[in-house]
């Protein structure tokens, strides 16, 4: 009747969450939303264009000159090669904590939640560092830059809240269980 610490262990901790591994992949899905639609597309933005007013003394790449557009695109792909690194990140702890029945992690509202809180922390995290405590680029800069940043801090809180909302209300997921065994209730 003797038992060893790690199955007491074993049987009073919570299996691997996929909390984490939702929130990386987040944060990282979100950085390549913002990059590729405000920098790439839409073209409001780079990583330096508002140095010329900026906090910390970066000096200003004017992105309407070709040598200062070239150091925009540079510091855009440092910016999206660290979007890449937190999806791999991300897609590496989720594989990695669940073991079977992959297909329905993905179905999750609950993994879908975590992905949307790590969007909005992204969005905050980036809104308030690079727009508004280090000054080196806004969403729209020009004379309502304080209204798009607000507006950016603000979608960005709705994420948080609405994945919050969103893996709260799915079905809890236990990635260890074997195929077709229901977890005890409790938060994924």
């Amino acid at each position: 009747m003797a038992s060893t610490t790690g199955e007491t262990r074993a049987a009073t901790t919570a299996p691997n969450s996929i909390r984490l591994p939702g929130i990386v992949l987040g944060v990282g899905l979100g950085g390549f939303v913002d990059g590729i639609l405000l920098h790439q597309l839409l073209q409001w933005h780079h990583m330096l264009t508002s140095t010329n007013d900026d906090r910390i003394g970066v000096k200003y790449y004017d992105p309407n000159t070709v040598s200062g557009l070239e150091m925009n695109t540079v510091w855009d792909g440092v910016f999206h090669t660290v979007c890449w690194i937190a999806v791999l990140l991300g897609l590496g702890l989720l594989y990695s904590r669940v073991t079977h029945n992959r297909r329905a992690v993905w179905a999750s509202r609950v993994l879908w939640g975590w992905i949307l809180v790590g969007w909005g922390l992204f969005n905050l995290v980036e809104g308030v560092l690079d727009h508004h405590i280090l000054g080196i680029h806004h969403v729209y800069a020009g004379p309502h830059q304080a209204w798009w940043d607000a507006g950016f801090l603000a979608l960005g809180a709705l994420f948080l809240l609405g994945g919050h909302l969103l893996q709260r209300g799915g079905q809890p997921f236990d990635p260890d269980a074997p195929r077709g065994t229901a977890r005890p209730r409790g938060r994924a």
